[in-house]
């Protein structure tokens, strides 16, 4: 079922929805993926600007970007078909994620793993682009949620708050078998339910504005990163907490996979950001190493200047445009160090 109404009784509002976004000949587009991949574009574009204040060359960031995106897709689809409480009939139909079914935990956790490989096969500092990346991360799940919501899924259970939402697709997944509730919980399909995909797109996006004023405030690399963790993980430990569709890992005691994830998560990213925040208090301001362009390190890796070691700094509260002219300058003086160093090199074999 592609169409269908979706309404909102307390508020009066009503909407008539088609997954299709469009099409191309015998080819649907849906929204669900429409929205995915602008959520990926308008992070990538926000990583892409920011990142020289964050020193990381934005060149080599772009395959940093390409890898990490394939791989979150990848392992997102592994970690729902792993905790998935459906069966499979083949396994064609665990690839086939036309019709939704992948989780934004395994995203994550394959963005950060293999993006930070990625991060240390093109040279550039692992936990200033985590800092970046989760900054675009809140972009992307933000925007990305209004899928689950043209889809009418990731909705709760019954409510009676003035935007409970109903449609025909939420009542007919409440009448099915694979709903998954709290022990001695049961809901009536014919009644309105949480629109949990509208809260976690609102907690998204409080997290984006709360990220993006304070990093210029961050006191070490990594700092932002372990911030994303504890705030998308508290949020998502109680809206999982509402959800009917969740996966759950051990049913008896109404433990879902993303709660227990989320939990160990904030535990974890709280301890480091308290031990790393004491570390470095002392740190005032902190000092962000500028970034040396692709064609500065393809040229020192062609002559093998491994021996000429130069870096230039600058305070992370500084200005974009002055982020922009630093390293500019910064990296035509790299060039001039180098050439001098292969034409004093030559010079020598010369004599």
């Amino acid at each position: 079922m592609n169409e269908y109404v979706v309404s909102f009784p307390g508020l009066g509002l009503e909407f008539n929805l088609n997954r299709v976004a469009f099409s191309i000949g015998n080819l649907d587009v849906y929204w669900y993926g429409l929205l995915i991949a602008t959520g990926l574009l308008l992070a990538v574009l926000w990583c892409f600007y920011h990142a020289v204040e964050f020193g990381v060359d934005s060149d080599r960031l772009l395959d940093v970007v390409c890898f990490g995106t394939i791989m979150a897709i990848v392992c997102a689809r592994i970690y729902y078909v792993v905790m998935s409480p459906y069966g499979y009939d083949s396994i064609w139909e665990m690839f086939d994620i036309r019709q939704g079914g992948i989780a934004i935990y395994g995203a994550i956790i394959g963005a950060f793993v293999f993006g930070g490989l990625a991060c240390k096969w093109r040279k550039i500092p692992i936990w200033a682009t985590c800092d970046l990346a989760s900054v675009g991360f809140l972009i992307g799940q933000c925007l990305g949620r209004w899928g689950n919501f043209v889809n009418q899924e990731a909705f709760g259970y019954n409510t009676n708050l003035p935007w409970g939402m109903y449609s025909e697709k939420t009542r007919q997944y409440l009448e099915s078998s694979v709903v998954t509730l709290p022990t001695g919980m049961t809901v009536d399909p014919s009644m309105p339910v949480h629109p949990t995909f509208l809260y976690e797109s609102l907690w998204c996006l409080v997290g984006f504005i709360l990220l993006a004023l304070y990093f210029k405030k961050r006191k070490f690399n990594g700092d932002i990163a372990l911030r994303y963790a504890i705030w998308y993980g508290l949020g998502r430990f109680w809206i999982e907490g509402l959800r009917t569709d969740s996966l759950l890992l051990v049913p008896s005691l109404n433990l879902r996979a993303s709660q227990l994830f989320a939990a160990v998560t904030v535990v974890a990213a709280v301890l480091l950001e308290v031990y790393l925040t004491r570390k470095y208090k002392d740190q005032q301001p902190m000092m962000v190493i500028l970034a040396m362009n692709s064609d500065n390190l393809a040229y020192q890796k062609k002559h093998q200047l491994y021996n000429v070691a130069i870096f230039s700094t600058l305070s992370v509260g500084a200005s974009h445009k002055k982020y922009v002219e630093a390293t500019k300058k910064f990296n035509e003086h790299v060039r001039a160090e180098l050439e001098k160093q292969v034409n004093g090199e030559s010079d020598q074999s010369q004599e």
